[in-house]
Parts: structure tokens; sequence; C-alpha cells
């Protein structure tokens, strides 16, 4: 057993949803500029986004476990308080850049600025998946169950419009709420705990549970891997590197963002 080893078709689907993110992102910037009107929010405009939202954070449930497994058959912690700060801090990182995005927002397009988008949702999620990680080997569908509930509850959620703002992290939409970007822990969290199962059964023991041919080596493979390994710092760098690509095409003004 290889527990250094990566397994290449996570990247490779982390990398095609890289892909349709940045695809998705300049068909927004197009509409949001007014370069080109055809952008709607309804049907596949509306569930477009959520597709690829729905892969990254499914993701983030398999990588959780298999981080998980990993660490525990290495023996690098020996205490479950040192298992929970390994969450804690990678979650907290990842929450802390969510927070840089909502400054950033706030600064160029403050009227539609990211509260709580994915990178907030994802930090929050990787710390209070921690229990489910913990138990996954004890209770077999524990994060089935969880996942199932957390997003019906979420579901739920979403027929109705609240008058406060303070539990819209959580799934209470409140009325007044305008943003471009929004993943609340409900139904969303149930996503990732989908994922864990799912992981907990292909991956078992970190090892893959089916057969696969070995493409990793074809350079268009390598090509989707290298953006899912780096799937972090592209979601940070696509949206100034396609609002230069705009503005040197002369489509934009640089004056709207002051």
């Amino acid at each position: 057993m290889n527990l250094q080893k990566r397994f290449w078709e996570i990247d490779f689907l982390r990398g095609i949803a890289v892909l349709l993110m940045v695809v998705y992102h300049f068909l927004f910037d197009l509409n949001f500029f007014g370069i080109y009107s055809f952008f709607n929010y309804s049907g596949i405009y509306w569930y477009f986004p959520r597709v690829i939202a729905s892969i990254f954070i499914f993701i983030v449930g398999i990588s959780l476990y298999l981080s998980y497994t990993r660490a525990d058959k290495l023996g690098y912690y020996n205490k479950e308080r040192d298992f929970f700060f390994k969450y804690l801090k990678r979650g907290s990182w990842i929450f802390f850049l969510g927070i840089l995005i909502t400054l950033a927002t706030w600064i160029f397009i403050r009227e539609e600025f990211i509260i709580f988008g994915i990178l907030h949702f994802i930090g929050l999620a990787i710390i209070l998946q921690y229990p489910f990680l913990k138990y996954n080997k004890r209770y077999k569908y524990l994060n089935l169950i969880s996942g199932l509930v957390f997003i019906s509850m979420g579901l739920y959620l979403t027929l109705f419009i609240f008058n406060f703002p303070w539990l819209m992290w959580l799934g209470f939409i409140p009325s007044n709420l305008i943003t471009v970007d929004y993943f609340p822990l409900l139904p969303w969290l149930g996503v990732v705990s989908l994922g864990i199962f799912v992981g907990s059964i292909l991956y078992k023991n970190y090892q893959r549970s089916f057969k696969l041919p070995e493409l990793s080596r074809y350079r268009p493979v390598q090509a989707f891997t290298f953006m899912g390994r780096h799937s972090l710092i592209i979601y940070f760098i696509h949206q100034p590197i396609l609002l230069a690509f705009l503005y040197l095409m002369g489509v934009i003004d640089i004056s709207f963002f002051f």
C-alpha cells in the first residue's frame, strides 16, 4: 500500500470543475459588465454554477476522508485533539481566505459583495465535519444519513424568507440578500457528508476499490490534474486575469471599480 500516492482521478475531476468554473465566471463577467447580455438566473444558467459547486464540494468530502485515513495509517497524530487541530487549522486558513474575498468584493462590487461564499463554507465545513470523519469507521452509514438530512433541511429552508440576517450562514435566507456567491451550511454540508461516505466506499483504507486504466501519463489528463492540484490558487487568480483580458480587449473600463 502506497500511502504517499495521490489518486489522479480525483485531481482530474477537480480540474474539470476548475475549467467549468472559469468558463462560467467568464460568461458571468460578460453579462455583469453589459458586454453580452444573454445571461439569466434560470434554466441552465441556474443549474450550471450549482453543478460546478457540487463537484467541488463533493470532492472536499472525498479528500477529507482520504486525508484522515492517510494520517491515521501513517500515525501522524497520536491523540484525537491533534487530529482536530489539523482540521481546525486547515479550515480556519480557508475561511480566512474567504474573508479576503469578502473584503475584495466589498471594495469593488459593494452592492453584491460576498458575505458567505464557497470559501467561507469549505473552511467551516472542514472543521465541522471532523466528528463525521472520526466516527465514520464505527458507523458505516453515518455520513449517508447525515448528508441526506442536511440536504433535506437546506432545501426545506429555501421555501422561506426570513427578516433577520444573522443566520444566513446556516441557510436562513434573509429577504434583502443580494450577493454574487452564497453557499450556506444547509444544504451544502450534506454534499460534503455524501463525499465522505462515497470516499469510504471507493477508497476504503486508502486503496482504490475499483479498476481504472492508468491514464495519468497522458498530457491532456495531466493538464486537468495540474489544475485540480492547484485549484485554490486558480480560484484566486482567474478573475483578475479574466478582467485584465477584458480590459486589454477594450471592452471594460477600469474606472467601473472606483
